[in-house]
């Protein structure tokens, strides 16, 4: 699928720049596109480059909310809500425990210990599975989760920010709480129906009311605000609840004996390996969409898609982050290359920047994970997952859109 998608990319944007000088006389359109491409990669390079220190403060800092067993009570908490969601699998079973250990990892951001969990929990659920080669109803509704997870600290999104600009890095986190977490509900809504599970249950109904008391209550309180309000309140709490989160992970380390130190050095490890290993990925895609861009062909489909917007009487100003919000869905290195060009060319603190940020943190790769997870299990027949993943995939954005402008406005 990346091949495809990076292939086409080029191929489209060499065509283009055939036409722009068999057509329209531009003699400078191929040297463009050369600079341009050499632009991207050095860029491509400075920005994984200053992803350093960055990613090894983030990820020394989870590794000390893991050691501390925060991914643990995490884990115990969240028990009783997938007994139920899963019923086919019996109750005590080594896949409730992955689950919930997956996807409490995800909510913390600890994608490093995410994926080796989540492919145990799919393992788990195909020794269950009658029909090895067709996808269960616990595995579907396992990757939907997982293609729509919330994630607490989007610290990726966070540290693209930081290094591309951004006055205040960590201001999209509540709207990239509230996009993401329309995007499960969808998910697991459209799921439910499918597969008739009961979600009228006192715990179920519990989980549910509690956290869209939350999220509804954050969206109700900023939308009272003032507009000139809404940006500074939305950075204050994010800064507060990031802070004290790293002070909660502090604490509960010095409560269990966990030397936090050597912890958060062996985060910090890992958090180098990352911001290297993203090189070669980074430039490979911000080459060629660079060379879309400077072939005019991004731009035409940005346009196209904005008169049609303004025809029917919206505001367009969101459409400059639909590239980000089409490859999202296929590709997260592409989503990711997007959302740097959004933000490269209209700034990190525009609004097509930061909606392009909110976008990105509003669900997860459908079509990889997908691949990954059940790959690993040898299925071939999906039922309704892709169908699941993409429903969400389409709240997430909505909800994404919605909250740009309830947060930041498009005059901004």
């Amino acid at each position: 699928m990346l091949n495809a998608l990076w292939i086409g990319f080029c191929l489209s944007a060499f065509i283009a720049a055939c036409i722009q000088y068999l057509v329209y006389g531009n003699q400078g359109i191929f040297a463009a596109l050369m600079q341009a491409a050499f632009d991207n990669a050095k860029t491509a390079f400075e920005i994984a480059l200053g992803l350093t220190g960055v990613m090894c403060l983030w990820l020394g800092v989870m590794r000390i909310g893991e050691r501390a067993g925060f991914l643990d009570l995490l884990a115990r908490l969240l028990a009783p809500l997938f007994a139920r969601l899963f019923p086919d699998v019996p109750r005590g079973h080594p896949a409730l425990g992955a689950i919930t250990m997956n996807l409490a990892a995800n909510v913390l951001g600890l994608d490093n210990a995410a994926t080796p969990m989540g492919l145990k929990a799919m393992r788990e659920l195909q020794a269950l599975n009658p029909d090895k080669d067709t996808a269960s109803n616990a595995q579907i509704l396992f990757l939907v989760l997982n293609a729509s997870s919330v994630t607490l600290l989007p610290v990726t999104i966070f540290t693209y920010r930081a290094q591309l600009g951004a006055a205040d890095p960590t201001d999209v986190f509540i709207p990239i709480l509230m996009a993401t977490y329309c995007s499960t509900l969808a998910g697991l809504a459209f799921v439910a129906a499918m597969q008739r599970i009961r979600l009228i249950d006192h715990v179920v109904l519990g989980w549910l009311f509690v956290l869209s008391l939350t999220v509804g209550g954050l969206a109700a309180w900023f939308a009272s605000l003032p507009a000139a309000e809404i940006t500074p309140k939305s950075a204050l709490l994010s800064n507060f609840l990031l802070l004290t989160l790293i002070v909660l992970f502090l604490v509960g380390a010095a409560w269990k004996r966990v030397n936090a130190y050597e912890s958060f050095i062996d985060g910090a490890k890992d958090g180098f390996q990352v911001a290297v290993g993203i090189i070669p990925y980074l430039v490979a895609m911000l080459v060629a969409i660079g060379l879309m861009r400077a072939s005019g062909l991004l731009d035409l489909l940005v346009d196209g898609a904005r008169t049609l917007v303004q025809s029917l009487g919206y505001d367009a100003a969101w459409v400059e982050a639909l590239p980000t919000m089409l490859m999202k869905p296929l590709s997260g290195s592409g989503a990711r290359a997007m959302m740097i060009e959004t933000i490269k060319t209209h700034g990190a603190d525009s609004f097509a920047g930061r909606l392009a940020s909110i976008v990105q943190g509003s669900t997860e790769t459908t079509f990889y994970v997908l691949a990954v997870y059940f790959g690993a299990v040898g299925i071939k027949r999906v039922r309704h997952a892709v169908a699941g993943g993409l429903v969400a995939d389409l709240a997430g954005f909505a909800a994404a859109v919605a909250a740009a402008y309830l947060f930041f406005g498009a005059a901004h």
